[in-house]
């Protein structure tokens, strides 16, 4: 399996694990919202807006594309400081970010 492949299935079960904690927003943000510079969107987006929105589209674009890889990435420790003050069972989401953050730094 090529990494565009485990890649696709790691973005997919974490869409599904986001949809089934509903954490699946059906209106995206407003594009003011959208335009943070601020790492992670913290001050216009809720993490759970900032992955669907943001961190999801651009994984799938590098997929379709097959655009070049981050080359590092860190997202679980920013996942596990939303999802302990969440009330929502979050360890399928971070068993995919925690894929995707091996997958990119390996």
């Amino acid at each position: 399996m090529n990494e565009y492949t485990r890649l696709a299935d790691i973005i997919l079960s974490l869409e599904l694990s986001m949809r089934e904690q509903s954490l699946w927003d059906e209106t995206p943000p407003s594009a003011k919202a959208m335009a943070s510079s601020q790492p992670f969107s913290v001050d216009t987006l809720t993490f759970p807006q900032w992955l669907q929105f943001v961190f999801i589209c651009r994984v799938k674009g590098i997929i379709e594309q097959q655009d070049s890889l981050p080359t590092s990435s860190e997202i679980v420790p920013m996942a596990e400081e939303y999802l302990t003050r969440a009330d929502v069972d979050g360890k399928h989401i971070l068993r995919s970010l925690r894929a995707f953050d091996q997958l990119i730094n390996d």
